[in-house]
Parts: structure tokens; C-alpha cells; sequence
């Protein structure tokens, strides 16, 4: 029997409390509501993670091996539950072989037209392939890089090998790495590197020995390899697949990265470059920006493979009609932004011809400008029309508007939070007294006296990326607001070149917390560490008694609170642990007090309460801050990992607040945000600018850029059509410019809320 709507029944997950609610099917469903009050928990961890739960359940158990595991969520039924795809925020990341090209499954289509139609002829697809040993550059094996030791910063040349010429820590005057030089007999050990002959300097950075040494170490004797100082280095460092952190900050300082010599950086072996169409190669197509590409191969006359660049053209258009015409092929995606990500995962979608699917979406408006959104708008609209439920977070009014639905979560965040305090249309939301009805009636006014500027910090001849040689003074003493549509040179000019001019700015963007079992409010904020050591001396013991990671942990779950037992293809089983009852510590430890609380009991504290608990001066301000940035609902021990991307950016946020005189760089710090979370942000940043501080603020968010002291608007289009800077001023002034796309959707804006 068809059914009109997915029925959930007793949701629990997270902070919901007992959730039951009926969601129209076939129908475009938004869900809204403050940071932290259990939307994503009843949208993703509830519904698409049961979804997706579900789904897998219809394989083999050696299938369901291979699979995520997706646990069953906590509630008691969901009913006429859809196949689920998920497009959530997570950037793409990958290593440098991936780019856009390669996600969206586009360059294989490349690869297949110039196998057949390319001049000359004869090479199979794979041969234009930067990750296949067939297609990729020998020298830089596919990388469009070559990594080389620097020996300016491997070398003091002023110094003997004896007196630490080596300067790597790993070649330190204590180390067998060392050993082996000086007591390869090669060289006069106290003789100074810039008095070495040609053949010794050969010798020490890249002879060889046809004997092994025999090297006495730490009471050993080792019979070890002779290897030049650049060969031993390249084999160590270059060719090391995996690395620590500190590793990779190590090898960072001794190596330098320059373009391929052999390829050009093009990553392609000498055969793929030497093939051409219209007098282009592989590696031209794909350096080109979408929409660019597009107009090129509309241009071919092909009959042979007409159907190839059909399938072309129509990705490539989709790239451009989601807004992101301005990437390139080549564009590696770790650079991409969260919706730049998120918007690429879209593509793959826009040509499915599958119904009564259940398609999720978190947040997809992220990162784009006001200009942009109706192409969002389009895209749900037509997902919707096909058949199938569409299911989307969001902030943004302008989605809000097209939904057929509308729920709306609260009343607050956390604790606070987890229950639908709204249902029906966006009409009847405006209307509602909620905290999402009552800011959707009330917008911000554009600020009419603002302060003046104490001074400049100033970037010149700006030419990263597509910055057509940008000179602009960023002002000091004030809220500066950078904006522009998507792929026009925002964060490069603040990311690339004012950060590079400024290095000692804080910066406090979009890149994720570390988010293990093990991190936590208390850890990430440094206040557990002050913590420990208040019960160690009012308990006179070892402060890592009162660490759950070290010996004051509780023996059976290892201080994690619960036990994971893994059932192969079955759900992996998470139960509280029975010996300490989810408190993480070994008894004797939850014995000992602070003011009548254990350490266990002062963890599950909310920030507000340890507020008011702890009276120390090392603990006030960073309780306050987190206070003060609306995360007074948070526990201390409250895992990262449970936290909304929004109430992440505000705990970072949090941990830098206070620093008079500093320059602040924030990257759409409005990301994740609910309308009256972004109120209170701009009420914080308008502190920390009175406070003497410098705010440069990267956002499309028009309640933030009506709020700006300064406004500097770059375009007017993305990509190749932008890096220019089309205005620069106060936000009354921006009202008058011409040819700005923001200062078009702001009077707009402002038109809308009856205030021009």
C-alpha cells in the first residue's frame, strides 16, 4: 500500500528528546532550528544513517563485510523509509592525484575521446592518465611536482660535519645517520663544508661505497650501507608514503617543491602530450575552467565520437549550473571548500533518472554568494519533481522559501534542545513564535555610523591564482568584510596573500577539529589540564591520575566510558561500561574530590555551570568565552565528535578570544550558523573590535555585511571573471555601486525587508 509520508517514532539520538513526527513524501522538506538543536541528529544520524542501515542489511554478510557500518540508531521505528543518498559538508580532501576531474568522473571521458579521436592515434585511455604507469611523467611519476632536498636549510656550510654541519635533527651530531659520515673515511671530519673539493662535495651528497660500514653503535656493531646525503633523503623523506606530524613539519623545512621540469607540471608522459585535438592536448582541456571547456568542445566537429562529447558537455554544463564553472579539471580537491565539496558530490546526480529516492542534504547554500543561491534553489526543485524526498538542513531563508515543508527544531541547543517546536509551511514560520519565526520577521538594519580606522595594512600587486594584480588596504581598528561571489578571489587574497604578509594574524576558519572518542570540550579548550592539577594538589596525588588516557582510567574500557564490540558484518555493538558506568575513570579515582565533586561529576558539567563551580583565574576566561560564544549548554566532557559543524567553528572561535591588539581573519564564520546564532556572532566580533582588535571577515551572509564597518567586494564573476576589486567602502556606499553583484541582492535585501 503507497503511503505520503515517512513516519519516525520515538527518536532519541543525540540530544532528541522522544522525537515522533510524519515527513510528506515525494515532497522537498526543510529542517531549521539554532546550532546544536538536533537537526542533523534527527536528519543524519537518525533517518539517513537507518537509511543507510537498512539498505546494507540487503547484502550478503560477506558483502556487508566491505560496507560502513552504519549502527542502528536509537529509537523505537521509522516506517516508508527511501534508499538514501547523502550529500553531506565533508570536504573531499584526497591526496594530490585527486582533482575535480578525477571525482567527477569527467577526465575518463576525456581520456576516452582522445583514445579515438586524438592525433595521432594508437594510444589506449589509460595512456592519458596522470595515475596509471602508462600515461604518467617518469620524473615526477604523476605528480606535476618534484620534491628536492634544500640543501641552503639541510647545510651550514660554514660548519664542519663534526661541529653539526647537518642541520636536520635527524642527522644531529648524536645521531648514526651522522655516524655513518664521519666514520666513512671520506671526508676530514673537522674540515668546514665550504673548504670541501668538488669530489667531496659529490661524495657527501650522492657517493656511494662498494663495502658496507661497520658502524659501532650504542654497544653494537652495524654493518651499514654508505648513501649520499640527497639519496638518503629522498629514500627517507621524499618516498616516505606515510608521515607523522612532526615528520611532515620536519621535512617541510628542508625540502623544496618546484613545477616538473619534464611535464610542465602537466603530470602526463611525452606520448599523451604529443596527442592532440583542435590543436589541444589532454592537459590544456583540463587546465581550462568549466564553462570555458564547454564552448571549446562545442566547437568540434567529431561525428565518431559524438556521444563522448555529449556526455561531456552535459557534466561539464552541470558544473557550471550548480555554480561552479569557474574550477578547473586540474584543481586538486583538498583545496576545494566544504561547498565547493559538497556541490561537486551534487553533479554526480543531476543526470540520475532514479525515483522515490531519499536524497539529504546539509547545508548545501554554504559558500554561496546571495547571486548563486537560485541555481541551489533549481537543483532541489528538480530532485523534487522527479519523485523523489528531499530532505535539507538549512539556514538560508531564501531555501527556507521553496520548501513544501518546514520543520524547525529547538527551542535552543543541547539540553535545551531536541524537540520539533514547529511544523508546516514557510508562510506560517514567519508567523511563528519561534526563535527561527521571530529572527525571520526582524532582519539586521544596515549600519549607518561606522567606526573609523586606526590605520592599514596594506597587500601589493596581488597576483596568486586568478588576483589580476590586486593592491588593497586592508583598515585596522575596525570590521572589515570581504565578499564576492564564489571562485571571484576571496580567500586567496586573504588566505594567500595577506596571511602570508601577516602571518601573526589568528586565524579561525572553516578546517575541522580533531574529532577522536577521546577529544572533548575540556581538552580541546586547555582547561583539562588546569583541571587535573586542582584535584592533584587538593588530593595531594599525580595529576595523570585524573586523565582518562593515562593511570587514572578505568581498566575495562581503557577510559572511554562504553565498549565497543565489533560483530563483523553485524552492527558494531556500543554499550556503557559496566565496571565504571560510563564515568571513564577507575574507582579509587572518582573517590577523590574537588569542593564535593569527582573529576567525573565536574565533566559532566555544562560549561555555564563550571562557570559558576570554578573560581580560579586560569579557568575564567576560557569558561567565559565559551559562554560568551552561546556554548553555555556544552558539557566539558562532551566528545568533539558529537558536536555540529557550527558549535565547532564557535568552540575554535572561543579558544582565541580576548587578545587585545590582534589582527583576526574568520573564513564565513557564519557557516553552520542559525540567523540568531549569527546575531550573537556579529555581537562577540562587534566586542572584540572595540576591544582594539582588527576583524577581516571572509562571508556572503548579508545580515554580516550590513554590519561591516568596511566592505571591500571583489569580481565581478568567479574564476578567470574575477580577481579584481570592484568597490571598496562603507555599506551605505555599496548601496550605490554599479556592477557588484552584492550590492545588487543588498538593496534587494533591504527592498524585501521594507527599509529602502
Amino acid at each position: 500500500m503507497r503511503t505520503d509520508a515517512i513516519k519516525v517514532t520515538g527518536a532519541r539520538e543525540n540530544n532528541l528528546k522522544n522525537v515522533s513526527l510524519r515527513i510528506p513524501r515525494q515532497q522537498l522538506t526543510v529542517f531549521t532550528g539554532v546550532s546544536g538543536s538536533g537537526k542533523s541528529s534527527l536528519v543524519f544520524d537518525t533517518l539517513a544513517a537507518e537509511a543507510q542501515r537498512q539498505l546494507n542489511e540487503t547484502f550478503s554478510a560477506f558483502v556487508r563485510t566491505f560496507l560502513p557500518d552504519h549502527g542502528r540508531p536509537d529509537m523505537d521505528a521509522v516506517e516508508n523509509i527511501s534508499a538514501a543518498v547523502v550529500i553531506n559538508q565533508k570536504r573531499l580532501g584526497g591526496n594530490p592525484r585527486s582533482t575535480v576531474g578525477t571525482v567527477t568522473d569527467i577526465n575518463p571521458l576525456l581520456r576516452l575521446l582522445f583514445s579515438r579521436a586524438g592525433d595521432p592515434a594508437g594510444l589506449s585511455p589509460s595512456a592519458f592518465s596522470f595515475n596509471d604507469p602508462q600515461g604518467m611523467c617518469p620524473t615526477c611519476e604523476g605528480l606535476g611536482t618534484t620534491v628536492r632536498l634544500d640543501l641552503d636549510a639541510f647545510l651550514d656550510r660554514a660548519r664542519s660535519l663534526n661541529q653539526g654541519a647537518l642541520l636536520h635533527p635527524d642527522f644531529s651530531t648524536d645521531s648514526w645517520y651522522w655516524l655513518s659520515y664521519v666514520e666513512s673515511g671520506l671526508f676530514d671530519n673537522d674540515k668546514p663544508l665550504a673548504d670541501f673539493t668538488e669530489r667531496e662535495r659529490q661524495l657527501l651528497l650522492h657517493g656511494e661505497l662498494p663495502n658496507k660500514l661497520r658502524l659501532l653503535w650504542q654497544g653494537n656493531t652495524l654493518n651499514v650501507r654508505y648513501e649520499g646525503l640527497v639519496d638518503k633523503f629522498t629514500r627517507l623523506y621524499v618516498k616516505k608514503e606515510d608521515m607523522s606530524e612532526r615528520g611532515r613539519r620536519v621535512f617541510q623545512r628542508f625540502a623544496r617543491t618546484a613545477s616538473c621540469p619534464d611535464c610542465d607540471s602537466t603530470r602526463l608522459a611525452p606520448a599523451a602530450l604529443a596527442t592532440r585535438i583542435g590543436g589541444h592536448h589532454i592537459a590544456d582541456l583540463t587546465a581550462m575552467e568549466a564553462q570555458h571547456l564547454a564552448a571549446v568542445l562545442a566547437e568540434l566537429d567529431l561525428p565518431q565520437v559524438k556521444p563522448v562529447l555529449d556526455d561531456l558537455t552535459t557534466h561539464l554544463h552541470h558544473l557550471v549550473d550548480i555554480g561552479l564553472g569557474y574550477l578547473s579539471l586540474d584543481r586538486e580537491t583538498r583545496t576545494l571548500s566544504g561547498g565547493e565539496s559538497q556541490r561537486i558530490k551534487m553533479v554526480r546526480h543531476l543526470s540520475s533518472s532514479l525515483t522515490e529516492m531519499l536524497y539529504v542534504f546539509d547545508e548545501p547554500s554554504v559558500g554561496l554568494h546571495p547571486r548563486d543561491v537560485h541555481r541551489l534553489k533549481e537543483l532541489l526543485i528538480a530532485l523534487r519533481d522527479k519523485g523523489n524526498t528531499v530532505l535539507v538542513v538549512e539556514h538560508d531563508p531564501d531555501v527556507m522559501a521553496i520548501a513544501d515543508h518546514v520543520v524547525d527544531m529547538g527551542p535552543k541547543a543541547g539540553m535545551l534542545g531536541g524537540e520539533v517546536v514547529f511544523e508546516g509551511s514557510f508562510d506560517a514560520l514567519t508567523r511563528a513564535d519561534t526563535l527561527t519565526g521571530r529572527h525571520l520577521q526582524h532582519r539586521l538594519p544596515l549600519k549607518t555610523e561606522p567606526r573609523r580606522a586606526t590605520g592599514t595594512l596594506t597587500v601589493t600587486d596581488a597576483t596568486s591564482h586568478n588576483l589580476k594584480n590586486v593592491t588593497v588596504g586592508f583598515p585596522t581598528g575596525v570590521l572589515t568584510v570581504l565578499t564576492g561571489v564564489a571562485g571571484s578571489g576571496k580567500s586567496t587574497l586573504v588566505n594567500d596573500e595577506f596571511l602570508s604578509r601577516y602571518p601573526d594574524a589568528i586565524v579561525i576558519d572553516q578546517s575541522a577539529v580533531n574529532t577522536s572518542r577521546r577529544s572533548n570540550t575540556a581538552t580541546y579548550t586547555g582547561l583539562m589540564d588546569p583541571i587535573r592539577k586542582l584535584f592533584a594538589n587538593a588530593n595531594k596525588v599525580s595529576a595523570s591520575l585524573f586523565s582518562a588516557n593515562s593511570k587514572g582510567a578505568c581498566p575495562n574500557c581503557q577510559g572511554l566510558g562504553v565498549l565497543y564490540t565489533d560483530l563483523a558484518f553485524m552492527d558494531t555493538l556500543k554499550s556503557v561500561c559496566e565496571v565504571c558506568r560510563g564515568r571513564r575513570f577507575s574507582e579509587d579515582v572518582l573517590g577523590y574530590r574537588l569542593r564535593g565533586r569527582s573529576i567525573s561529576d565536574v565533566l559532566e558539567m555544562t560549561t555555564a555551570e563550571a562557570a559558576d563551580f570554578f573560581t580560579e583565574p586560569k579557568l575564567r576566561p576560557v569558561l567565559h568565552a565559551l559562554n560568551e560564544v552561546g556554548l553555555d549548554y556544552l558539557r566539558l566532557g562532551q566528545p568533539l565528535s558529537t558536536l555540529s559543524g557550527g558549535e565547532c567553528q564557535r568552540l575554535k572561535l572561543a579558544a582565541d578570544l580576548h587578545r587585545v591588539g590582534s589582527v583576526y581573519v574568520m573564513d564565513e564564520p557564519t557557516t553552520g550558523l542559525h540567523m540568531s546564532d549569527v546575531h550573537r556572532l556579529l555581537g562577540i566580533v562587534e566586542r572584540l573590535v572595540d576591544q582594539g582588535n582588527t576583524v577581516i571577515v571572509i562571508e556572503h551572509n548579508l545580515d554580516v555585511v550590513r554590519s561591516a564597518d568596511w566592505i571591500i567586494d571583489l569580481g565581478p564573476e568567479g574564476g578567470s571573471g574575477g580577481g579584481r576589486i570592484l568597490f571598496e567602502g562603507t555599506p551605505a556606499d555599496l548601496l550605490k555601486a554599479t556592477g557588484s553583484h552584492t550590492a545588487a541582492h543588498l538593496r534587494q535585501d533591504l527592498s524585501h525587508a521594507g527599509r529602502v
